[in-house]
């Protein structure tokens, strides 16, 4: 018998392939997968699933960023998931109160399953290409990360060192170097949290559109709008601009069937050929009862307990902080903040 499925009904998502609920031993999914800024308002990863060996530029404004592949071709939107691992143990550790450096360590096998991949021989080659395409791709930019303006070519890590592997060649124990550039967002908390869903989006396309929803959204927030030549700019999509509008249309009209795509729906207008992101419902809450309330006394307070910081920074920091907490009911709000504050000056004195 011929197969009879209308593909409308099958999902766009990769199968979640270790649901968390399975894991009793480790804690990969601790820490909140999260993404820098910068890197998700502008298209430094490639969304072909070609190799890309195409040098880019892209100019918002003053700001510029220039792009070129290695050998391998420009790095990923799907090589960025070993960025977005690394910044989301380093962001976990920090918010435990524990020192970071720009060195990562971790198992290969944590990270495949914390980013939805596939742990057979094919996915440590796969993970093994996207070190040498994030090493290889090479950017100069004018783009701030932690208040530095960084006018000079720079990889996006700059060394991977893989300390272990097994008989078959499957890499166990690896150390990642990330570049100066990701490491002061990681330090100025120029980072925000990604819906775990993210990992299962197939299309590199889709995955991009997330990015800049979630930058421009705001989580919660409100609606967005894009003329469809800006965002296909944004995006860094090489397509006609047929092209382009035909494969918008078509995450469109599946997320109408499937409501896959992760925080927020899509619209399409085709006679402005403008693309609108809208928050789902239940992400945007009432203002009153999403944060808790911190008081005027209390910021007073935090610039002793916090000398040389400026209190309202740690202020929106630590809502941010709680909020990837879960959101837990604080019994007193003011005292929480400021042990937070504590902390991070403990951590990283301004004086």
């Amino acid at each position: 018998m011929g197969d009879n499925t209308n593909p409308d009904d099958r999902s766009p998502l990769l199968p979640d392939r270790y649901p968390q609920q399975d894991f009793f031993v480790c804690d990969v999914f601790d820490a909140a997968p999260k993404g820098d800024m910068a890197s998700m308002e502008h298209p430094l990863f490639s969304i072909s699933t070609k190799p890309d060996l195409t040098a880019r530029e892209y100019r918002n404004g003053s700001t510029f960023v220039r792009v070129s592949p290695g050998e391998l071709g420009l790095a990923t939107v799907h090589d960025r998931d070993v960025l977005i691992y690394c910044i989301s143990q380093l962001m976990a550790a920090l918010n435990s109160g524990q020192p970071v450096n720009q060195v990562v360590r971790f198992k290969a096998y944590d990270l495949l399953v914390a980013t939805n991949r596939g742990t057979d021989g094919r996915g440590y080659e796969q993970l093994r290409s996207a070190f040498k395409r994030l090493q290889g791709t090479q950017i100069e930019t004018n783009i701030l990360t932690g208040g530095t303006e960084a006018l000079d070519i720079f990889s996006l890590i700059d060394r991977v060192r893989i300390m272990r592997e097994t008989r078959e060649g499957r890499m166990q124990e690896v150390e990642v170097r990330l570049s100066d550039w990701v490491f002061n967002a990681i330090r100025s908390n120029e980072v925000l949290t990604l819906n775990r869903q993210y990992f299962r989006l197939r299309k590199p396309l889709e995955r991009r559109l997330y990015e800049i929803a979630r930058k421009h959204c705001g989580w919660p927030g409100k609606a967005v709008k894009f003329g469809l030549d800006t965002l296909q700019r944004k995006c860094g999509s090489k397509s006609t601009d047929f092209e382009f509008r035909r494969l918008i249309k078509t995450i469109v009209d599946q997320d109408d069937v499937h409501g896959h795509f992760p925080d927020y729906a899509l619209s399409f207008d085709n006679t402005r050929d403008q693309v609108t992101f809208t928050p789902r419902a239940g992400k945007a809450l009432p203002q009153e009862t999403l944060f808790p309330m911190i008081s005027n006394q209390a910021l007073e307070k935090a610039r002793t307990v916090a000398p040389g910081y400026d209190v309202y920074a740690l202020k929106g920091d630590y809502l941010a902080f709680w909020d990837d907490k879960g959101q837990q009911p604080l019994k007193n709000a003011d005292a929480a903040f400021l042990g937070w504050c504590k902390k991070r000056h403990e951590r990283n004195p301004l004086r």
